[in-house]
C-alpha cells in the first residue's frame, strides 16, 4: 500500500486491488493544486465543504460515498461514522463523517475535520486502528492537543498528522510543530510518501509525516 498527501485532508491510498481518495478540494479557492491525473474508485468526502468535497477532480468513475454507514468496493470496506464538524454538537460548522477504511488487511481512519474528542459510543464503532489521519491546525478542527487526546483514544500504530498550514495554503491554521511536540516527535523528517504492508506495521506508536506531493 502507498499513501500521498496533496495538502488539507486530502490523500490517495493506493492498495493492490483499488485506490481511494479522501477529501479532494477545490484548487481555485485554497491556494494548493491537485495533480491532473488524480484517478480512483472509491472517493470519500467528510463533509460539504469545498477543501473536502471536490469529486469531480477524480477520474475513472469512482463510487462517491459522502456520509455514514457500510460500503464495500473492490476489495476495499468502508464505514462511515458520524460525528461534529465543531465541539457544540454540529450547531456552528455541521456535521462531519469519520471513516475506517479497510483494504489489503490494514485499517484506516480518517477522521475528516473533526471538531471533539470521541465519544464512547463513536469509538465503539471503530474496531482497530492501525494508521490514524488526524488534523492538527485548529481553528476548523480540533488541535494539536485535542489531537493527541483522540490519538490516546484510538490507539493507532501510526499517526500522520493532516490539515496543518503549509507554503501556498491559505486557510487559516497552525503550522504541525505544536502536534509533533505533544507527541514527542520534533525530529521527525517528511516523506514523499508511505509505503507499508500489515507486516511492516510498527510495535510501538509512530508519528509520520507527509510532504505535498
Amino acid at each position: 500500500m502507498d499513501i500521498y498527501w496533496y495538502g488539507q485532508s486530502c490523500f490517495k491510498i493506493k492498495g493492490k486491488t483499488a485506490s481511494v481518495v479522501i477529501d479532494p478540494f477545490d484548487p481555485e479557492k485554497f491556494g494548493l493544486k491537485l495533480p491532473k491525473e488524480l484517478e480512483g474508485q472509491v472517493v470519500l468526502a467528510t463533509h460539504q465543504h469545498p477543501d473536502h468535497n471536490n469529486a469531480n477532480a477524480v477520474s475513472g468513475n469512482p463510487l462517491i460515498i459522502e456520509g455514514p454507514g457500510e460500503y464495500e468496493i473492490s476489495g476495499v470496506s468502508v464505514v462511515g461514522v458520524r460525528t461534529n464538524h465543531d465541539a457544540s454538537g454540529g450547531t456552528e460548522r455541521g456535521k462531519n463523517t469519520l471513516y475506517h477504511i479497510t483494504m489489503d488487511g490494514i485499517d484506516i481512519v480518517h477522521v475528516g475535520d473533526l471538531g471533539h474528542v470521541l465519544a464512547e459510543e463513536q469509538t465503539s464503532e471503530i474496531d482497530n486502528v492501525d494508521i490514524l489521519m488526524i488534523p492538527v491546525g485548529g481553528n476548523y478542527t480540533i488541535d494539536s492537543e485535542t489531537a493527541a487526546k483522540v490519538v490516546a483514544q484510538l490507539e493507532p500504530k501510526i499517526i500522520i498528522p493532516m490539515h496543518y498550514k503549509i507554503p501556498g495554503l491559505t486557510a487559516e491554521v497552525e503550522g504541525v510543530e505544536p502536534f509533533l511536540k505533544e507527541m514527542g516527535a520534533e525530529n521527525v523528517q517528511p516523506q514523499p510518501k508511505l509505503t507499508i504492508t500489515k507486516d511492516k506495521l510498527p510495535e510501538e506508536p509512530a508519528v509520520i509525516l507527509l510532504s505535498k506531493v
